[in-house]
């Protein structure tokens, strides 16, 4: 990716940015650049591999960590509580190839609201 002015105020911003973001977020903490410029900037660095994107509640989150991504999502009242799911080296010998990224969704009803 050619490396703009753009793209390193973006590249910045992203070191100072939570584990989890959204686009929107991004944009408050570089409002002199166009969202589309940073839905472009984080499409592009999601298919090259330097962040990842987890669709929760209808809407994209990115994320620079490697690790494996799971949350639970209230039904009820939207509530996102991130959850550590280990041990899914399982997975591996259930799916041909390779691994590379594990994200899981789990729905219900949260203990608030049931």
């Amino acid at each position: 990716m050619r490396q703009t002015k753009q793209k390193e105020t973006l590249n910045n911003s992203l070191k100072k940015m939570d584990v989890f973001f959204s686009a929107e977020e991004l944009h408050q903490h570089v409002p002199t650049i166009g969202i589309a410029t940073i839905y472009r900037f984080l499409n592009k660095s999601v298919k090259n591999g330097e962040l990842h994107a987890y669709q929760c509640n209808r809407k994209f989150i990115y994320s620079s960590s490697k690790k494996n991504h799971s949350h639970f999502l209230c039904e009820k009242c939207a509530e996102v509580k991130h959850i550590n799911l280990n041990k899914l080296d399982f997975l591996n010998s259930q799916i041909k190839g390779k691994v590379c990224h594990i994200q899981i969704d789990i729905t219900g009803i949260c203990e608030k609201c049931s």
